[in-house]
């Protein structure tokens, strides 16, 4: 079991005063961050905001602690240090691996993308076919909004290059089968990318053990700074041509991060293995364990929650309905604008979102309108169950 008020302890928003008597349901949005990637940010602000890597000591201190978060991240996701990168976000990130892929394709061959997606990994491939470029949809069932595996194999022939999909969607919650998708995607002959921002937040993936060739996820969902991180294994990032600086080409990392690195946000990211490392020693499992504690709490919590939503007949919960096969990111259609709904929660300390959250094509897909929107209840391993409580029953009132 999760000892949550050692969890919660880690995080300074939960001694804020500020926040005192609010519950917070927007994390798919962006969440707290843990008080290693504070303290470190910190430091980094106050004694090392020089240009890195030079011989002085605060230059040194400074290009080491950058050194450590990617060399400590790339280990907790179980990849080379140097198949792991920064980014100012994930939609920049897959922007420019867009335009590598761009270079690197013929007019003819094709790109699968889905309508599940968040747009950051879906409009920058959908405009390769202004250059020529097969762009071929993976589609969802529009009533349950799951991907089905045997409708990409329909997909798949010799003309597609790359396949790309989410860990997690934003609205929908299904977690997808990662592993089995990525092998076909392979047997195929094609690349897969992966955005695993909807699901890195609850526990970081083992990347290695899972195949894909490109996975990114944004930091500042996993409890750090605001950053984009993106794995692009050896084989692919040595293949598409260098986005960089011509004379960085030969330094695997920097050939997709055209702008300059935040020097302080990539060594705060340290900060998230520190956090993870701390969970471990605490709950006497090893770093890898803790991935499986933070799902296990989440799943507990958000069960009670589904079958709430699930009871009523004046709401359309997305996704599945048990809590296993899912994150705890739930999407509800509501008569009402999910923006309202949201405001109306607010003065009762809760926290949480309304609209589209760049997630159109996924809406549609399922028969929402965008434009109306949807409520947005997530939640990561921080929240608890009295918070849980107190969201069921403020939307008893409120709906």
């Amino acid at each position: 079991m999760l000892d949550i008020e050692f969890v919660r302890a880690q995080f300074p928003a939960f001694a804020e005063p500020s926040l005192q008597g609010q519950a917070f349901f927007e994390n798919a949005g962006g969440s707290y961050a843990c008080a290693p990637v504070i303290d470190r940010l910190t430091r980094f602000y106050r004694e090392r905001k020089v240009q890195p890597y030079g011989p002085y000591q605060a230059s040194r201190l400074g290009g080491e602690e950058m050194d450590e978060a990617r060399r400590r991240m790339a280990a907790l996701l179980g990849v080379a240090t140097d198949e792991l990168g920064f980014g100012p976000s994930t939609t920049q990130n897959t922007y420019v691996l867009a335009q590598a892929f761009r270079r690197m394709m013929q007019p003819g061959e094709a790109i699968v993308v889905t309508n599940q997606d968040h747009e950051a990994n879906s409009g920058p491939w959908r405009r390769l076919a202004e250059d020529g470029i097969e762009i071929r949809e993976w589609r969802m069932d529009p009533e349950t909004g799951h991907l089905d595996p045997a409708a990409l194999e329909r997909l798949l022939d010799d003309k597609v290059r790359l396949v790309c999909f989410p860990h997690c969607s934003n609205v929908v919650g299904e977690i997808n089968p990662v592993t089995e998708i990525t092998a076909l995607a392979h047997a195929a002959g094609a690349f897969v990318c992966v955005d695993g921002v909807s699901y890195a937040p609850h526990g970081f993936p083992d990347i290695g053990a899972l195949g894909p060739d490109i996975y990114l996820f944004s930091s500042y969902k996993t409890y750090g700074p605001h950053q984009g991180i993106m794995v692009t294994r050896r084989a692919l990032a040595e293949t598409l041509p260098n986005q960089g600086h011509y004379f960085n080409g030969g330094t695997l990392y920097k050939r997709f991060t055209p702008a300059g690195p935040d020097h302080a946000q990539i060594a705060a990211c340290a900060g998230m293995a520190d956090y993870v490392d701390t969970l471990a020693a605490h709950h006497g499992v090893a770093a890898g364990g803790v991935h499986g504690l933070m799902r296990a709490h989440e799943t507990r919590l958000l069960q009670p929650l589904l079958d709430w939503l699930a009871a009523r007949n004046d709401l359309r919960l997305l996704g599945p309905r048990r809590a296993e096969a899912r994150a705890p990111t739930v999407a509800v259609a509501l008569a009402r604008r999910g923006e309202d709904v949201a405001a109306d929660l607010a003065p009762h300390g809760i926290m949480a979102g309304g609209g589209d959250f760049y997630a159109v094509r996924a809406l549609q897909g399922m028969g929402v309108d965008a434009d109306h929107g949807v409520l947005r209840l997530s939640f990561v391993h921080y929240t608890s169950e009295a918070e849980i409580g107190r969201l069921i029953e403020t939307l008893e009132r409120v709906l």
